[in-house]
């Protein structure tokens, strides 16, 4: 009985210490009593009110309308045309996977998913160089695969034109080809 009255009274020793310990700024206390500075009011400039001017009436801000025949959304200087009129129907779905990437005379890999990223899917490279480093996600519009970057950038325009093959190339110029 002796043993267990000094037990229970050196387990409320070691249990008021603790308490006293933390109370006193011991390891791991916070001093709750003191709290932040308020913040100070910064000065707001003027507010000027106005009617805006009629957008239909001025055009003199606006540049003048291009003319003449326009190359194919998307396509640097019209070097696409040819393939977009020629390219083969695309599906997201026929798309997800991994991809052997030629451009520049170099080859890296592409990787595919389904998961949101921002209007487009998730995607990225390794090993590749130039513009298709910064690619972050891509998205499938009509018949073209269009790359982008992490801010959701157009990189590079891409066509089917065959079963398992897609041509196109980037904002820069430089042809790009995926395969399996």
């Amino acid at each position: 009985m002796r043993v267990f009255h000094a037990a229970a009274g050196l387990v409320i020793v070691l249990a008021l210490t603790g308490c006293q310990r933390t109370s006193f700024g011991g390891f791991g206390s916070q001093d709750v009593s003191a709290s932040p500075a308020p913040l100070q009011a910064q000065p707001v400039p003027s507010v000027s009110a106005g009617q805006l001017p009629d957008p239909t009436t001025s055009t003199s801000q606006f540049p003048s309308a291009p003319t003449g025949a326009t190359p194919a959304a998307g396509a640097p200087g019209g070097t696409d045309v040819a393939a977009a009129t020629s390219a083969l129907d695309v599906t997201k779905e026929s798309m997800v996977g991994n991809w052997r990437v030629s451009s520049a005379g170099s080859s890296c890999d592409m990787f595919l998913t389904l998961t949101n990223l921002g209007s487009g899917s998730r995607g990225g490279t390794r090993g590749c160089a130039g513009e298709l480093t910064a690619m972050g996600s891509w998205e499938v519009a009509g018949k073209q695969v269009v790359l982008k970057d992490r801010n959701g950038n157009a990189i590079a325009r891409l066509y089917k034109t065959a079963d398992s093959r897609f041509d196109g190339s980037t904002n820069g110029g430089q042809p790009v080809s995926l395969s399996r």
